[in-house]
């Protein structure tokens, strides 16, 4: 990954944006040029809170290029109460007591470092909720 395509893919890594369609309503991550709903192109950007369940998690011992130095580690899909899903990695959490249904929050935390000029890569992942009252 290059400079410009972290700085294009900014909004999306730290805010969680993606795009709601104005004619029906739909939401989207991450972000598309046509809503697959309605197939209108009248879109808008949409900043998710970042919470929802934990939908399915598999822990990889095997990385691909540039994350290494992260295994073993946790991916997961988590479902968001706007209602799209999301793949991310998992954090702040022993993959043994995680379960389908938790509570799960999106944080911003290092991804990686890309090449001998070393670009630190933040990005979203994902951790349980603490304590949800």
């Amino acid at each position: 990954m290059d400079l410009a395509r972290n700085w294009r893919l900014k909004d999306q890594r730290y805010r969680l944006e993606g795009i709601v369609c104005k004619n029906c309503g739909a939401k989207f991550f991450p972000p598309r040029q046509v809503c697959t709903e309605c197939h209108s192109q009248d879109l808008t950007p949409h900043e998710f809170d970042g919470h929802g369940i934990l939908y399915s998690f598999s822990t990889l011992h095997q990385a691909p290029l540039g994350y290494e130095g992260s295994l073993p580690y946790t991916v997961g899909i988590v479902k968001l109460d706007e209602g799209p899903m999301v793949e991310a990695q998992l954090t702040d959490t022993n993959p043994d007591e995680l379960k389908i249904g938790q509570r799960m929050e999106m944080v911003t935390r290092k991804l990686r470092e890309h090449g001998e000029e070393g670009l630190i890569v933040y990005g979203y992942k994902f951790r349980p909720i603490a304590n949800e009252n």
